[in-house]
């Protein structure tokens, strides 16, 4: 079979589990084949197909995400390796990023509080020259990915990832003041209706906090100011209904909020900040 149609095909199977079937198609077929998707797009519909494909294109039937069967996933320009234990990196959340570096344009040390795939904080230390960052996390997947994320990035000797929970007391005592902290902790509601390639697949630890979604915001965020140089921010991801409720959260630690929406125009990211003496 060619790979022409072996992408028509696997278009067709991949129709009632994915929104963006032909583009998920095309994306397994340029890792089977091992070219770029241009490249295969432009000069390649004509070979063979790769005896492989079809065997991808049974695994994200199952609705396992893109992502983990490519085993990485475009951030802010750069590649980050992903593997399943580990959330996968949102677009959306490259707002949050954006807003980071609109409210501390050159941070001197930086946290972020559930350093996942590592995707928010060595982001910004790649675009931020002589930064240097601690990325913190429960679990011990994310720590490995995002330390095999920042020695491919050329980050390792910038970036220290270290287990932590910030439901733990104690857990930020050795770690100092920052310029910048960094956040896209647990937000989704228990019952709330998402994706199976998202509720099956990504770890529900990094994606579920309580009925309303703000378990870990009520622990997380009154902390945020001991966590604070004095000109220092905290930016934390939202989900699209959760700006007033995280606000007032952030409001009774003493701290001002400014939010930010993504290109979707949505809710997303807060800005938080100690108030003026």
């Amino acid at each position: 079979m060619k790979v022409a149609e072996a992408l028509r095909q696997a278009a067709a199977r991949l129709e009632p589990v994915s929104d963006t079937a032909r583009l998920d198609a095309e994306l397994l077929m340029t890792h089977a084949f091992g070219a770029s998707r241009s490249e295969l797009l432009l000069r390649h519909m004509q070979a063979d197909a790769p005896e492989a494909f079809m065997a991808l294109v049974t695994r994200r039937e199952r609705h396992e995400p893109v992502a983990y069967i490519l085993g990485h996933k475009e951030f802010y320009g750069r590649e980050f390796l992903v593997a399943p234990g580990v959330l996968i990196p949102r677009m959306d959340s490259e707002t949050t990023v954006a807003a980071a570096l609109s409210a501390v344009p050159a941070p001197r040390r930086v946290l972020d509080c559930g350093v996942g795939s590592g995707a928010l904080l060595l982001t910004v230390l790649a675009e931020v020259p002589g930064a240097e960052g601690v990325g913190i996390d429960r679990a011990e997947a994310p720590l490995e990915i995002a330390s095999a994320n920042a020695a491919q990035l050329g980050l390792a000797e910038r970036a220290r990832i270290v287990r932590g929970d910030w439901s733990e007391p104690g857990w930020a005592d050795a770690l100092g003041e920052f310029d910048l902290v960094l956040a896209n902790p647990p937000y989704v509601e228990e019952d709330a209706p998402i994706a199976l390639a998202v509720r099956d697949w990504e770890p529900a630890g990094a994606l579920f906090a309580g009925p309303e979604g703000l378990d870990d915001y009520l622990v997380l965020v009154p902390q945020l100011p001991h966590l604070l140089t004095k000109n220092g921010a905290a930016v934390l991801e939202i989900g699209a209904a959760q700006a007033d409720q995280v606000a007032g959260i952030a409001e009774l630690a003493g701290l001002t909020s400014e939010l930010h929406r993504d290109l979707g125009g949505r809710p997303r990211a807060l800005v938080l900040k100690k108030l003026a003496d």
